[in-house]
């Protein structure tokens, strides 16, 4: 969802950035670039070591919280406006081809990003981070959203802007269809600039 559908980044890095700020920690746009495609969980310990800071499971757990209040109340301001170019029809075209979609997100805030973005209808399914133990890069995401849509993994194509999301689909036995910059998504069976360009006509190319 995140950096293919619409750019939730900006907020999550309001709400960390907030958090580092009051932790004392230097935190910087390049930094959250590592947060993509992670978990709430590991990006929160991703920071505490930036920072060099060790605190205990509560402390933490409570911090994540605090985080996601405040990415919430920074969600408050997304518009259907944000959804990235041509997503959308991309999406009807899949819709009218027949093709089951889900929705594959670490988020846990997934289902309230689709209600703003008025797109909830357009998937069959949604798996997010309160489903699943393991995050990216391991595949259970990507096969549980399989097993929802009742398809066979390798009948998936997987839509990524993350390499840690790019390796999970691979692992899950899907094609994958970056979405960003070659250096970062090379392994990917093809990588596009923006979700929006795909055409549906290569789906049996892959």
């Amino acid at each position: 969802m995140d950096g293919v559908l619409v750019d939730t980044a900006q907020y999550h890095f309001l709400a960390w950035s907030r958090l580092a700020k009051e932790l004392g920690i230097e935190f910087t746009a390049a930094d959250n670039e590592r947060l993509k495609g992670v978990s709430r969980m590991r990006s929160l310990e991703i920071i505490l070591e930036l920072g060099g800071v060790s605190l205990s499971e509560t402390e933490k757990a409570d911090l994540a919280d605090k985080k996601n209040k405040w990415f919430v109340e920074y969600l408050g301001q997304m518009v259907p406006g944000e959804i990235f170019p041509g997503v959308k029809s991309l999406l009807e075209r899949l819709r009218e081809m027949g093709i089951k979609v889900a929705v594959a997100s670490s988020s846990k805030n997934a289902e309230t990003v689709l209600g703003l973005l008025h797109i909830q209808d357009a998937f069959d399914t949604v798996v997010d981070g309160t489903m699943v133990t393991n995050a990216k890069p391991d595949p259970e995401i990507f096969l549980l959203a399989a097993r929802k849509l009742e398809v066979d993994p390798a009948e998936c194509v997987v839509f990524e802007d993350a390499a840690a999301g790019v390796e999970a689909a691979l692992a899950a036995g899907m094609k994958c269809i970056g979405v960003g910059s070659p250096t970062q998504l090379g392994h990917a069976n093809r990588v596009i600039a923006k979700a929006g360009e795909f055409k549906t006509t290569e789906l049996k190319e892959l």
